[in-house]
């Protein structure tokens, strides 16, 4: 019993660092503000860098963000500006050399 416990804690734990998803603050008994696919495609041998932003019209505060990776590469994403506690947020993607990125983005308020 503890030897399957321990192979399910080593599994988790490696698909938790292999992930390049971005999760601030919490999204637990909060509203979705925003919803957004970022894409953009691939060129051989260039990585992709793509700025996106959101600024709440109502001034409402972010509560928490999620950026999931549905391609599971190594791309990454991360906040420029703004986030958890302010009303706008910038985020920043960037791809893998020769890849593209796809993220599915939600804000929370």
């Amino acid at each position: 019993m503890k030897l399957v416990a321990l192979s399910a804690c080593v599994l988790i734990f490696v698909c938790v660092a292999e992930c390049k998803d971005l999760i601030v603050g919490t999204n637990l008994s909060n509203r979705l503000l925003w919803q957004q696919k970022v894409e953009y495609n691939a060129i051989p041998l260039k990585k992709r860098v793509k700025e996106e932003f959101y600024s709440d019209p109502g001034q409402q505060i972010i509560k928490g963000i999620i950026a999931r990776d549905l391609d599971h590469d190594d791309s990454s994403v991360t906040i420029t500006a703004g986030g958890v506690g302010s009303s706008f947020v910038n985020l920043r993607f960037k791809s893998e050399r020769g890849s593209g990125l796809n993220y599915q983005v939600e804000i929370y308020a």
